[in-house]
């Protein structure tokens, strides 16, 4: 079974009060707020966790690519983009 793949570029706030979306914006970055610290990971695990249950998917399913150190982070999910934004909804 082939499975779409999608790019999804997420914009982190980390210690926030609580975990939250901001929706997307201008640029087409997801804008999220968690309440993990970015200290040894934390904020990077936090948020995999959140896409996953926003998405309705397995947190194995999540995977990032790129932005580990940083609040801009692109993650690949088995989902067309459509339909990432149709269960963000």
């Amino acid at each position: 079974m082939l499975v779409a793949m999608s790019k999804l570029r997420v914009r982190v706030q980390p210690r926030a009060k609580k975990n939250a979306l901001s929706g997307f914006d201008a640029e087409g970055w997801l804008v999220m707020r968690v309440t993990a610290p970015p200290v040894d990971g934390a904020a990077n695990e936090a948020v995999t966790r959140y896409l996953a249950d926003l998405l309705r998917l397995p947190t194995r399913d999540i995977v990032m690519i790129t932005g580990a150190t940083t609040r801009m982070k692109v993650f690949d999910v088995p989902l067309s983009e459509d339909e990432v934004r149709a269960r963000l909804r």
